[in-house]
C-alpha cells in the first residue's frame, strides 16, 4: 500500500505559497479594521480571477495600498489611481482600485460614526454549520453574506456583492469551510 507523505488539503497542494495560505491563514479568525479591510479589498480584486493570482501579488498590493492603512488609502487621489493603473505588482482594474480607495473612506466614515468594520462584519457570523464533505457542499454565497453585502453597500462600500462577502467571511474565519477530512478544519494543528 502506497501512502502519500503530503497531507490532505482542501486546495493549494503543489504550490508552496498556496499550501501555506491554506494551512495557516484561510479560515483562521481575523479581527481588526485594517486586517478586515485588507481581506475585503483582496477578495474584491479576486472577483473573476483565481485566488492564487491575488495571493502571488499580495505583497505588491500591500506596497501599492500603503499596507492597507485606511487613513492613507482614503487620502489617495487621481494621481494615485493613475499610479496604480500602471503598477505591475497588482491587478490593474480601475473599478476595483477606485472601490478600494472608496472603501477606505467608507471605513473611516464608519469609525467616525462610532462603529468598526471588524465588528460590523463579524456581526453577520452565522451559526456553525456541519463540515462540508466536498466543495460541492460549499456555497458561493449565503443569506448571511447577502445581508452583509447589503449592509456594507448601505454604509458606502463598493464591490462587495454576496459572493465577495462570503469569500471574505471564509478568509476571516467567520465561516470554516475546510472540508471535514482536512486537518486545518476548526483550527487543526495550525
Amino acid at each position: 500500500m502506497i501512502t502519500s507523505s503530503v497531507p490532505f488539503r482542501c486546495f493549494g497542494t503543489g504550490d508552496e505559497l498556496y499550501e501555506r495560505y491554506h494551512d495557516t491563514e484561510w479560515g483562521v479568525p481575523v479581527h481588526g479594521d485594517r486586517e478586515v479591510y485588507e481581506r475585503l479589498s483582496l477578495e474584491a480584486f479576486q472577483s473573476g480571477l483565481s485566488w492564487i493570482t491575488i495571493l502571488r501579488r499580495r505583497e505588491g498590493f500591500r506596497a501599492a495600498f500603503a499596507g492597507f492603512d485606511p487613513v492613507r488609502v482614503a487620502g489617495f487621489d487621481d494621481a494615485d489611481v493613475a499610479r496604480l493603473l500602471v503598477d505591475p505588482g497588482i491587478i490593474r482594474n480601475r473599478s476595483k482600485i477606485e472601490a478600494t480607495i472608496g472603501n477606505a473612506r467608507a471605513l473611516l466614515d464608519l469609525q467616525a460614526a462610532g462603529d468598526g468594520l471588524s465588528e460590523l462584519v463579524w456581526s453577520f457570523a452565522p451559526a456553525p454549520a456541519p463540515a462540508p464533505t466536498s466543495f460541492a457542499d460549499v456555497p458561493a454565497s449565503t443569506p448571511a453574506s447577502t445581508a452583509l453585502a447589503k449592509e456594507l453597500k448601505r454604509r458606502g462600500f463598493r464591490f462587495v456583492g454576496p459572493t465577495t462577502a462570503y469569500a471574505t467571511m471564509q478568509a476571516l474565519g467567520i465561516v470554516d469551510d475546510h472540508l471535514a477530512r482536512c486537518p486545518a478544519r476548526g483550527g487543526g494543528d495550525r
